[in-house]
């Protein structure tokens, strides 16, 4: 497995595995299959109600805890967040059964932001996590976050897919040292991405799936990609994409799909925050 190196030194896997969406009665299986297909990195977070499912796949794999990337984040937090967010943490890491986890990261750029990353500070100086970043923040809410703290955000993981490629907003991270890992990279299936005709025709010379080749082409990017699959077969197929490279030509065809638009939602729509803001997970 490749692995980027973030702005403090920490290694991690390029590919990994994704549990949002995954029920809770399903996520149990789902990781060990993923663990037994081969991947190290795994992205849950209190939101997604399944980090207990998860904590039980890891320790039923009797994989040795330095070789997991075990990712969680922080849901929006009340000023001021600092307690709150650091009592959310440990709930979050007993439900886990870690005595530390890999990457935390601040799942929304709303609430009291500047005390959930004071205390997301301090849980990463005493050593129970091993970098903090973000989610969802737009370049400007990033580098604002970034210039007026003392630890700059490690990742910041945003919604990132052939329709919606992002490159301005990886050219800034590249500038202020943050690493970008992708959400929704099939885009949910949107645009019937897994048979549109130019990734299929790109899969085709591969002999590989349109799946495959998004992948690659996030990956070729230096971009952390973590597909979602509840099948086997998906994973083990997901994971096997390091033994063929697409051409400079078929990066710059997939360049033209991008419309520059979320195929989601706007993190900026004032009733998007609103209703995000509103949500409160309970222990």
């Amino acid at each position: 497995m490749q692995n980027v190196t973030l702005n403090n030194g920490v290694r991690m896997p390029i590919l990994g595995f994704g549990a949002y969406q995954i029920p809770p009665d399903r996520t149990e299986r789902a990781v060990t299959d993923a663990l037994a297909a081969g991947y190290r990195l795994l992205d849950t977070a209190a939101a997604y109600g399944n980090e207990v499912a998860v904590g039980r796949a890891i320790r039923s794999s009797g994989i040795p805890r330095e070789e997991l990337f075990v990712t969680t984040k922080l849901w929006v937090q009340d000023a001021p967040a600092e307690r709150n967010a650091k009592r959310a943490f440990e709930t979050s890491l007993d439900k886990l059964g870690l005595g530390h986890v890999d990457l935390y990261l601040m799942h929304q750029p709303f609430g009291d932001v500047y005390g959930q990353w004071r205390a997301m500070e301090d849980l990463y100086r005493e050593g129970r996590v091993k970098a903090i970043g973000v989610a969802n923040f737009y370049p400007d809410r990033l580098v604002d976050l970034a210039i007026n703290n003392e630890v700059t955000p490690a990742v910041n993981q945003i919604e990132t897919h052939p329709f919606f490629q992002r490159g301005t907003d990886q050219d800034v991270m590249r500038e202020h040292g943050v690493q970008l890992q992708s959400w929704g990279g099939f885009a949910e299936g949107r645009n019937n991405i897994f048979t549109h005709p130019l990734l299929s025709e790109i899969a085709e010379s591969h002999g590989k799936s349109v799946a495959q080749v998004v992948l690659r082409w996030l990956t070729q990017r230096d971009i952390v990609a973590i597909p979602k699959s509840v099948r086997a077969e998906r994973m083990a197929e997901n994971i096997n994409i390091f033994d063929f490279a697409l051409t400079a030509a078929q990066m710059a065809s997939i360049a033209t799909l991008d419309t520059g638009t979320s195929q989601f939602f706007d993190h900026r729509d004032p009733a998007m925050v609103v209703r995000l803001g509103r949500v409160r997970l309970s222990d």
